[in-house]
């Protein structure tokens, strides 16, 4: 993306940037470093699990409402005569989706068997339902590296120099 001081729409660029920056460090940070440091931190790994899923709560949260409110400004730009956040809008939207089938399907689904396994009295990983948590928690993993890989490919497409 071309932005250059005298462009009107200058301000709303570099916001756009700033925000997509700050919401793609927090994935980074919150998966690639927080939870592996709150799992070689705690010995209890049934209580490191339980963190580390508060805390992507949290994060699927944020991502549902950052990309949102980008996809806003996104349109915004566009309608002012920036086209080139046509193609931003798309990757937003696959970020958005990531973030919604983890805050609404996989998230859930998994407190619901790790809690189902604790009022049994064990480990959710030592229930009858540890296949399906793994396998959960694999998907879970894949979703949240496809969105880590968006936000890199995002914040590489906006810092773009288009004057080269």
């Amino acid at each position: 993306m071309n932005i250059t001081g005298g462009s009107k729409h200058a301000i709303a660029q570099r916001l756009f940037i700033l925000v997509a920056g700050l919401w793609v460090g927090s994935i980074l940070s919150a998966g690639y470093l927080v939870a592996p440091t709150i799992f070689n931190t705690l010995t209890d790994r049934q209580v490191a699990g339980m963190v580390a899923g508060s805390i992507f709560k949290v994060e699927a949260l944020l991502s549902t409402i950052v990309s949102i409110a980008l996809m806003v400004l996104a349109n915004l730009l566009i309608n002012r005569g920036l086209s080139e956040y046509r193609s931003i809008r798309w990757l937003l939207l696959a970020m958005l989706l990531c973030s919604l089938v983890a805050s609404i399907i996989l998230i859930p689904w998994m407190n619901t068997l790790r809690d189902e396994a604790l009022i049994q009295g064990m480990p959710v990983m030592l229930s009858p339902s540890a296949s399906a948590f793994a396998t959960l928690h694999g998907v879970s993993s894949a979703v949240f590296l496809i969105q880590s890989a968006l936000g890199i490919y995002l914040l590489w497409r906006l810092t773009k120099n288009t004057q080269s």
